[in-house]
């Protein structure tokens, strides 16, 4: 009878994440149309908010009960995850054409944040420091780092700032956009936008528990470890919002707002939720965490080069880097 409710769970909720995404999609594309903002802003800002909500919410918790060592490995994890299986599936499905703006901003900025991230747990990098004490650093693994809550402050100024830029230039293509002709076409109703993007949004957050949990539960009751489950099901789960939302923003044409959606969510995983969860409470870094975000830099570099040699990665690009995720996984499950 368990394993009935684990499957009717299961189902559930892949059809709540892929529903909840046609209609946030939908309602995210309404809105850039009716406010005449370019679909690359809403993506880097509406939607990539409202698909990085559960681990926002989860990490807060975390943080509020002093618990949030894994938050660290969580949002690499999930970044590795949205840059190259995310992006890599995308482009499978269709080659996608990335916005100049993009190239020359919003993706190298995500680079820069995440080499700012390393230098910040180096500056705290325990081991190193006098009075640094072996028992603070008990567990599975030992802390080897700490964003603290002077880290935390920094990260929230400098997201603040990425919001700031982010809405000024929505506004500026706004008011040049408001000096070209109408276009004839059906008029747009932005409060059903809207009722599309809080259902789809709460869609996709339920969707996605389900699939997690029913998923763990049935991993479990067929002989696999917690541990594998923690890399594979809930490391993936957790990212279910960006790959759906993504997915069927490509299958729509909308390739500006997956672009979007990816770049933001990762640069809103840095700079709010550690930004957020540090200022709470310190975050510690364990080893594999750093080796993580070093492999997280090399893959952003690696990815910036497939778009900027053509300005669009391609399904062979795509292929490539679907497979160095599993790649990295192999990695990530032995080592």
């Amino acid at each position: 009878m368990d394993l009935l409710i684990d499957i009717v769970l299961l189902v559930i909720g892949f059809v709540l994440l892929v529903k909840g995404a046609d209609f946030f999609v939908d309602g995210s594309s309404t809105v850039a149309k009716v406010f005449k903002i370019p679909s690359i802003i809403v993506g880097l800002t509406i939607v990539a908010m409202g698909t990085s909500l559960p681990e926002l919410s989860v990490s807060l918790v975390a943080a509020l009960n002093g618990a949030n060592e894994i938050a660290v490995s969580n949002v690499v994890g999930s970044n590795v995850f949205n840059l190259i299986v995310v992006l890599g599936a995308c482009a499978i499905i269709s080659p996608i054409a990335v916005d100049k703006s993009v190239v020359k901003r919003e993706f190298p900025f995500s680079i820069i944040i995440t080499i700012v991230l390393a230098l910040m747990i180096a500056d705290n990098y325990l081991p190193l420091i006098p009075d640094y004490k072996p028992e603070i650093a008990e567990g599975a693994e030992k802390m080897v780092g700490i964003i603290d809550r002077l880290d935390g402050a920094i990260l929230l100024i400098i997201f603040i700032g990425f919001m700031v830029y982010t809405v000024m230039t929505a506004l500026n293509q706004r008011k040049a956009a408001k000096e070209q002709p109408e276009e004839d076409g059906p008029k747009k109703n932005i409060f059903l936008a809207i009722l599309f993007i809080v259902g789809g949004i709460a869609a996709i957050k339920f969707g996605g528990d389900f699939v997690v949990d029913s998923a763990k539960s049935l991993a479990i009751r067929f002989g696999m470890s917690e541990t594998l489950v923690g890399l594979t099901i809930v490391a993936v789960g957790t990212s279910l919002p960006e790959l759906v939302t993504s997915v069927v923003a490509a299958r729509k044409g909308e390739t500006s707002l997956a672009i979007g959606n990816v770049v933001g969510s990762n640069i809103f995983n840095v700079l709010l939720i550690l930004g957020v969860s540090s200022l709470i409470s310190p975050v510690g870094v364990v080893f594999s965490s750093l080796i993580d975000m070093i492999i997280l830099i090399f893959l952003s570099v690696l990815v910036l080069v497939f778009v900027k040699t053509k300005e669009r990665i391609d399904r062979k690009e795509g292929i490539i880097m679907v497979a160095l995720y599993i790649a990295y996984m192999v990695y990530a499950i032995i080592r």
